[in-house]
């Protein structure tokens, strides 16, 4: 091969792009950003984080559930207490003792 032939060049060219392509899919595989054809980087979010970030959400949401439960069913004592009759109330205290 003459160093100073067409096909050199060529083979230097066509190495430099299957290394660009080659570390740019690692990059993008393991969440680090990525450049775009003009030099600016384009940040792309890992799987992993959105996935860990739902998981946390749905456990913020089932524990709000379960207190939201709880309240309504002391609401419901209350507005009970609030609307019998005194005498009614007095008495369920006496049968408890």
């Amino acid at each position: 091969m003459d160093w100073g032939s067409p096909v050199f060049v060529l083979v230097i060219i066509g190495m430099s792009i299957v290394a660009w392509v080659i570390t740019t899919a690692i990059r993008a595989r393991h969440g680090y950003p990525v450049e775009n054809e003009w030099g600016g980087l384009t940040h792309k979010a890992p799987a992993l984080e959105h996935q860990r970030q739902t998981e946390l959400l749905v456990q913020e949401n089932e524990q709000l559930r379960g207190k939201l439960s709880r309240i309504e069913e002391r609401v419901a004592v209350l507005e009970r207490i609030a609307t019998d009759k005194a005498g009614r109330l007095s008495d369920d205290i006496e049968q408890l003792r």
